[in-house]
Formats: structure tokens, sequence, C-alpha cells
């Protein structure tokens, strides 16, 4: 769920604002819902930047390889240990150690080992998610919004996550209160006129739903489902 929600939020930022017409429409209820709304928003914001590593660890330019990076520079098995589980330590410790060992060698061979010893870090990094391991992505693959995170724990500074968050959320949020609003007073008339009363009103009420999901729910990395 977490990554269908960073994922959907990302590809909205390529969509035109909320245009004039449903403005107006969400306009009488807006003194009343703002307030506890804006309260959501944060609090979503804010478990958006805590579950970053989940939605790019597998990226060059992840947390995950940086730190492995980092870590042979240094020659300082620790610094990755924090993203596997006690049990998987072992293996990653050999293949660390391995890999740093063949450090001053033949280039082209170690080249081929530090990504072997990348791509067993991120997959038993991504077996502690629940999610599968499908491969090393190239940098610049991580949605706008999770570099955005990234950015943010690196300036100690969330305020531009905040703001770009809330913005987007409440846009997509008022559009699809807007078309179920409308769709609602001609529901009645024909069976067509009433499955798209429906379409819409699964858009809306599930996008609330996710947002509950993901504010009241336990935040794990392998994410969860939620049905209406």
């Amino acid at each position: 769920m977490n990554k269908i929600l960073i994922s959907w939020f990302s590809t909205y930022f390529k969509w035109t604002l909320v245009t004039n017409n449903m403005k107006t429409q969400v306009r009488k209820s807006e003194r009343t819902f703002k307030p506890n709304f804006r309260s959501l928003l944060l609090a979503f914001t804010f478990m958006l930047a805590s579950i970053s590593g989940f939605a790019h660890c597998d990226s060059y330019d992840g947390p995950v390889i940086k730190d492995a990076l980092k870590a042979l520079d240094q020659n300082n098995v620790q610094l990755v240990l924090k993203w596997i589980e006690p049990q998987q330590e072992k293996e990653i410790i050999s293949l660390f150690n391995k890999t740093y060992s063949l450090k001053n060698g033949d280039q082209e061979v170690y080249s081929i080992v530090e990504k072997h010893f990348f791509e067993n870090l991120v997959r038993l990094h991504r077996e502690t998610e629940g999610e599968p391991y499908t491969g090393l992505k190239p940098a610049g693959s991580m949605t706008p919004l999770v570099a955005m995170a990234d950015n943010s724990i690196a300036k100690d500074n969330v305020e531009e996550v905040i703001t770009t968050v809330t913005t987007h959320l409440e846009q997509v949020l008022r559009e699809r209160y807007a078309k179920v609003a409308e769709l609602s007073k001609t529901k009645d008339n024909s069976v067509a006129q009433g499955r798209a009363y429906v379409e819409a009103y699964v858009q809306y009420t599930h996008t609330l739903e996710a947002l509950e999901h993901l504010l009241h729910g336990p935040i794990s990395h392998g994410g969860g489902n939620a049905a209406h």
C-alpha cells in the first residue's frame, strides 16, 4: 500500500492543477474541512519520510548502496548491517570481507565482485521488507517524492516535503470529491450514470481509506492491503 501511494502521488505531479469549476464546487465545505485536513496531511508527510528506504532501496543512488560504498571505502562493515536482520549478518560480513580484499586488485574483477556484494545486500534487505528482489536499479530511478524525502533528511529540513505533499494531496482529494459530488446528482438517472458515480465514489473513498490505513495502521516494509 505504501509503495502504491508513493507511485500514485509521484505520477500525479505530472497532471494539471484542479480547474476553477472544481474549486468552486468544494468551496462551501472548505471552512469546516481544512483544520483537521491540515493535521492529516502533516502526519502523512512524516509517515512518507519514514518509509523512504522502502521505495528505492534497490537503486544505485539509494541509501543501501550509498552505505555499502562508504563501508568499502572505510573498511567498516558495520555501516551496512543496519539494513539487514541479525541472522543475515554472517553472509554479508563474509561477502564484505571477500569484496574488500579484492579492492586494490584487478579493477575489472573488483567491479564484478562489488556488484555481487551490492546485489546480495539489497536482496537480503528486500527480504526484511517482505518484498522480492528484482535487481539493482540505475541511479535516478527513484520517484520525485522519495528523492525529496531523502533531501529533507540530508538538509535536516522537512518543510519542502510538507509543502509539496500537502498541496498535491489537497488537490487530489478536492478533485475526487468534486467529481463524486457532481455525479451523485445523476447517479439514479440511468445505469450508465450510476456506474460512473460508483467509479468516482470508489476512487474517492479508497484514496481516504489508503491514507487512514497508512496513518493508523502499523508501518511495515511490506505495506498492506485495504478493502472497502
